[in-house]
């Protein structure tokens, strides 16, 4: 027997179509995170700021 809504929608088939509509919300803000450097989205960031500091720092850059 098929699980149905009230209004008579197949549970199981909105199910399927969901798992094969691509990325999620917050899973596309992820990926723009990482892939274009959004503003507002350091959570979602891999960058190692201590090493970005001591990469830009005066003492490290050769003249």
């Amino acid at each position: 027997m098929k699980k149905q809504t009230i209004a008579g929608t197949d549970i199981e088939s909105v199910k399927q179509q969901n798992a094969n509509s691509g990325m999620s919300y917050n899973e596309v803000k992820e990926y723009l995170a990482r892939t274009t450097g959004g503003h507002g989205t350091a959570k979602y960031s891999n960058t190692d700021i201590e090493q970005v500091k001591s990469e830009n720092s005066p003492s490290q850059q050769q003249e």
